[in-house]
C-alpha cells in the first residue's frame, strides 16, 4: 500500500466489506474518514461543495447507521453535503430512519451464483458460439500472480489500445483507469494468443458475501471476437472453483431494467432521460446494458445514489459527475467533446485509406 491510511482501510474492507464497490475505496485519490472506535472507513472525495462518497461506510453492519451519522456531522460542520454514490438499500433504510434521507436511482448491476454459471452457458446458443469463436483464434485464458503486472509491457500496450477506443477522457474515482498498480487482493486473467497477452480481466473481492466484482475488463487491438466472453467465462469458473457465491459485472449506468419506486422528481428523470439519449456519443448505455444480459444473470441489485437531503438535485448530480471527472463537469465534457471529434476523424481518415487501398495497388 502507498500509506499507513490505505493499509487500515484495506484491513477494513477484508473483514467488512459487503457493498459489491467495497474494494474500489482503496483505488487512488480517495480520501479517508475513520471513525473513532477505528471499525469504520468511509472513502470520499470533495466535489462542488459534497463529500462524494465511493459506495457506503465499509464496518460491522450494526455500526452502519451511527458511521453514516457521525461521518455526516462531521461534513455538516465543516459546510459540506453528503452524497453516497453506489449505496444499496440496507444503508438507505437506515438513513432514512434517522433524518431526511433522498435518493435517485442510477441504475443496476446484474448478480450470479458462480455456482450456477455452466448452466448459463449451456443454455445460450449465442454464448457458447463467441466462446467457440475465441477458442478457434487460439486464444486461451490464464489466471496470472499479481506480483510485477504493474508495469508488464504487453498488459499496458492493451490498456493503452483500449483507452484509446473510449469516448471519454480517462475517469477516476470509482472507474479509475489504472489499476495494476494496486492489484493486491484482486484476481488477474489473461487472455492470450500465440502465448501474448491480448486482454484482460481484473476481479475484486466482496468479502462479506463470499464474491467478487468483476471491476475491469479491457480488450486489446488485436483481440478477436468472443475474447471478452471468453474472459468472463474463466474467470468465473476460476472464482466458482474457489468457492465464491456471488459475482457481479457492476453497475449499468442509467439501465431501465429496474424502476424507482416512488419515482424521482420530473425535473431529474427528464435530465437523466436526457443524458441517455444524448450522452451515447460519449458512453454506450445500450451496449454496455445488453452485454450484461447476455449472460442471463440470476438477478439485478438496484444502486442509487443516496443523500442526507430532503431531495436530490442537479446540483447533487453535478457534484457526481465532477466526482469522476476529477475536474469542473463543464472542463470535462469540453474535453470529451474535443476527443470525441479528434476520434471520428481518425476514424474517417482510417475508412478513406481503406479505400483506397484497392485501387493503389492494382497494376
Amino acid at each position: 500500500m502507498h500509506s499507513r491510511e490505505e493499509g487500515r482501510a484495506r484491513e477494513l474492507v477484508l473483514r467488512y466489506g459487503w457493498n459489491a464497490m467495497a474494494y474500489q475505496i482503496l483505488n487512488p485519490g480517495l480520501r479517508y474518514w475513520f471513525s473513532a472506535d477505528g471499525e469504520a472507513v468511509i472513502a470520499y472525495v470533495v466535489a462542488n461543495g459534497y463529500r462524494v462518497v465511493a459506495g457506503a461506510p465499509v464496518c460491522p453492519p450494526e455500526l452502519l447507521a451511527d458511521a453514516a451519522t457521525a461521518f455526516g456531522e462531521e461534513a455538516h460542520g465543516v459546510g459540506q453535503r453528503v452524497c453516497y454514490f453506489g449505496a444499496q438499500d440496507r444503508l438507505i433504510d437506515l438513513l432514512a430512519e434517522r433524518g431526511p434521507a433522498s435518493k435517485v436511482l442510477l441504475g443496476a448491476q446484474p448478480f450470479w451464483d458462480p455456482r450456477h454459471w455452466p448452466a448459463v452457458v449451456a443454455g445460450k446458443a449465442s454464448l457458447r458460439a463467441q466462446l467457440a469463436r475465441a477458442r478457434n483464434k487460439g486464444v486461451t485464458v490464464r489466471f496470472w500472480p499479481t506480483d510485477g503486472t504493474a508495469d508488464h509491457p504487453a498488459l499496458r500496450r492493451c490498456l493503452e489500445e483500449w483507452l484509446q477506443t473510449r469516448g471519454l477522457p480517462p475517469m477516476h474515482f470509482l472507474v479509475e483507469w489504472d489499476i495494476l498498480p494496486h492489484l493486491l487482493d484482486r484476481r488477474l486473467f489473461v487472455a492470450e494468443r500465440d502465448r501474448q497477452p491480448i486482454g484482460f480481466l481484473i476481479a475484486s473481492p466482496v468479502p462479506l458475501r463470499h464474491g467478487w466484482l468483476i471491476e475491469q475488463i479491457i480488450r486489446g487491438r488485436s483481440a478477436p471476437n468472443g475474447t471478452t466472453e471468453l474472459l468472463v467465462d474463466a474467470a468465473v469458473r476460476a472464482l466458482a472453483a474457489e468457492g465464491a457465491e456471488y459475482v457481479t459485472l457492476g453497475l449499468s449506468p442509467l439501465s431501465p431494467v429496474l424502476d424507482q419506486h416512488p419515482p424521482p422528481p420530473r425535473s431529474l428523470r427528464l435530465l437523466l432521460g436526457w443524458v441517455r439519449l444524448h450522452g451515447r456519443r460519449f458512453y454506450n448505455f445500450e451496449g454496455l446494458d445488453r452485454f450484461k444480459r447476455k449472460f442471463q444473470p440470476d438477478g439485478w441489485e438496484p444502486i442509487y445514489a443516496v443523500t442526507d437531503q430532503r431531495r436530490i438535485t442537479a446540483r447533487t448530480l453535478y457534484a457526481i459527475a465532477g466526482a469522476f471527472g476529477g475536474t469542473s463537469p463543464i472542463l470535462f465534457i469540453g474535453r470529451a467533446s474535443l476527443r470525441a471529434l479528434w476520434q471520428e476523424a481518425r476514424w474517417a481518415a482510417g475508412k478513406a485509406r481503406r479505400r483506397l487501398a484497392p485501387s493503389s495497388t492494382r497494376p
